[in-house]
């Protein structure tokens, strides 16, 4: 197989990339450095990232190449010798998708780095690889970004036709009665809002297919082979996994009891632990803990990680409140440390600003202590009570 095979599939895809909404992430990414990192769970678009990358920036020019290293070809040649014939022919810029498909991949990527000063490589991998940690001869040298599910604000944007750009914490907590006045004369972001919380996390929403079996499916692909196999954690146990996400799924946010969990999947408390960091790892799970806790301690409450999440395990009786609360964390942490708010308020943010999710079927009966309420619900908010759809334009 030459480079010219590589090339008609590297053209083929970037002509028929089609990326309606351009991620932010884009604009985020320090472009300057030699060795890119792109981390994210299965299903958020890490390839098409990729070939958008190419299309924006290259077109078809053979500066830059994309390949999947689940090829073949890649058992019997080295990615070493594959970049050198590339920089040889002209190449400038390598893209890599599914790193962890090749064995070896860190040890050759450092090689490529040291020795190969004229070229780029921009690799796409697991969330749950620990880049620095697991691979120290990465370290110094490669920049790792992470590249979540569509947000709120670009599913808003892909949807309503708008240019909504994102909005800081800061930004709202000062001014949010104005921007939601500035939004709303373009759309009604309501309108769009539970669709979203349902179906538009993952890009495959745009997709002729049944949205919530293609979910499980990538779920299931994501205990399978991103957990067992970058573990190393034997076939024999995927039940066992499997069988305690599906329990705290099934569980309204609340601290687990790890000993009942063990009993239930027939493991040890270490080894119930280890598997909820390897979920939290795999973007499966978001874990609160109490500030000043650290990751060895029992979680304060353990959340799907967003809310389609909640809809796919949920099929028949969803829980609102559990709902608002999963897209508040998920949103809200992209840009911020989030902890358990204990008695007074759902979290703390920063360890600083207490927040309450507020939901009709709590407002009645939950006293409020927080210094912020996000209220579901409404399309503008006064004084501290701000529209919970609103912090899903933080990015």
């Amino acid at each position: 197989m030459t480079l010219d095979a590589f090339y008609k599939v590297h053209e083929y895809l970037v002509e028929h990339t089609n990326a309606p909404v351009r991620r932010l992430l884009m604009d985020e990414i320090d472009w300057s450095h030699r060795l890119i990192g792109i981390k994210g769970s299965r299903g958020v678009g890490k390839t098409t990232f990729l070939l958008s990358y190419a299309k924006e920036n290259f077109g078809t020019d053979r500066q830059c190449l994309y390949i999947n290293l689940n090829n073949f070809y890649f058992t019997q040649t080295t990615l070493v010798d594959f970049a050198d014939s590339f920089r040889k022919q002209g190449g400038k810029v390598l893209l890599l998708d599914q790193i962890f498909k090749y064995p070896d991949w860190s040890k050759e990527l450092r090689y490529c780095y040291d020795h190969f000063l004229d070229l780029k490589i921009i690799f796409t991998g697991s969330s749950i690889m620990r880049l620095k940690e697991e691979n120290p001869e990465l370290r110094g040298c490669v920049t790792s970004y992470i590249l979540r599910g569509f947000s709120f604000r670009e599913y808003l944007n892909l949807m309503a036709g708008t240019n909504i750009r994102p909005y800081s914490l800061d930004e709202m907590l000062n001014g949010h009665a104005e921007i939601c006045d500035t939004i709303l004369k373009k759309v009604n972001p309501l309108d769009y809002f539970n669709d979203y919380l349902h179906h538009g996390y993952y890009p495959f929403f745009l997709e002729k297919s049944n949205y919530t079996e293609n979910l499980l499916k990538t779920i299931n692909i994501t205990l399978e082979i991103d957990i067992l196999l970058l573990k190393q954690i034997e076939l024999s146990y995927l039940p066992k996994i499997r069988k305690l996400l599906y329990q705290l799924a099934n569980n309204e946010p609340s601290s687990p009891n790890v000993s009942q969990l063990s009993a239930d999947i027939q493991t040890s408390r270490a080894t119930v632990m280890n598997y909820m960091k390897y979920l939290k790892e795999a973007r499966l799970l978001n874990i609160l803990y109490k500030e000043g806790d650290d990751v060895t301690k029992k979680p304060e409450k353990v959340y799907l990680h967003n809310p389609n999440l909640v809809y796919a395990f949920w099929p028949v009786q969803i829980a609102d409140q559990s709902v608002k609360e999963t897209f508040f964390y998920n949103t809200v942490i992209r840009k911020h440390e989030l902890y358990s708010g204990g008695k007074n308020c759902h979290f703390l943010i920063d360890g600083k600003i207490s927040f309450d999710i507020q939901t009709e079927n709590i407002e009645k009966r939950r006293k409020n202590k927080a210094d912020y309420v996000a209220v579901d619900g409404i399309t503008t908010g006064e004084g501290n009570k701000i529209p919970l759809w609103l912090f899903g334009l933080i990015y």
